[in-house]
């Protein structure tokens, strides 16, 4: 399945639970050439495959270019204008200077190289990956899908479907379009699945603990 808006492409991946082995065959079978890290903290105490360090080197050693942009597309922002009652507000990062900057990056790299910006979840869903970075990477003309765990490479479009659905906002309105109700849909996703500073600080102190 494939995406016909733009010559340029980007995929996006999240490394889950998976072991390298698994992560690098998913990576050959989609072509891709290079993995932007939209993390902000790129490490793992659970899949330490994924620290930084270790990611950098191993996809280096497979001829895969890596580079960091978690500072610019991460999903855990710093300032209290990024959040709405606790909760990272994916509007306000959009149309921060340093998130267009991030932006600005992949669509150069697109022109080079097939990227897959990565993240940690599995679903493209529950990650900022696809309803915030992917969102304002189609809206600049470019072709945007997904690998899966099983190797299938879902077209954005078909995500924002299946996003619709999932907030049973698919059916047809007469008093209201299919791109208002995207853009509902986008804002009551990402409210259920953002960074939420409540959450960050109980999963702090029971790491603490």
């Amino acid at each position: 399945m494939e995406s016909m808006r733009s010559e340029a492409r980007v995929l996006t991946i999240g490394h889950s639970n998976h072991g390298w082995d698994r992560f690098s065959e998913l990576l050959r079978g989609a072509g891709v050439t290079a993995v932007a890290d939209v993390r902000t903290s790129p490490w793992s105490r659970h899949t330490p495959q994924f620290n930084r360090e270790t990611l950098a080197a191993r996809l280096k050693s497979e001829g895969v270019a890596y580079v960091f942009l978690g500072a610019e597309l991460g999903g855990r922002p710093e300032g209290a204008h990024l959040f709405d009652q606790g909760v990272a507000d994916y509007e306000a990062m959009a149309i921060e200077p340093r998130f267009r900057e991030g932006l600005d990056r992949v669509v150069k790299g697109a022109k080079t190289h097939l990227v897959a910006l990565m993240c940690s979840e599995k679903e493209p869903l529950d990650c900022h990956r696809c309803l915030l970075v992917s969102r304002r990477l189609q809206e600049r003309g470019l072709a945007v899908a997904h690998i899966h765990p099983d190797g299938a490479v879902e077209p954005h479009e078909t995500t924002e479907h299946r996003l619709l659905v999932c907030e049973g906002l698919e059916h047809e309105d007469i008093f209201e379009g299919r791109e208002s109700r995207l853009a509902r849909a986008y804002v009551q996703r990402a409210r259920k699945v953002a960074y939420a500073e409540a959450v960050a600080e109980v999963e702090a102190s029971t790491a603490a603990e």
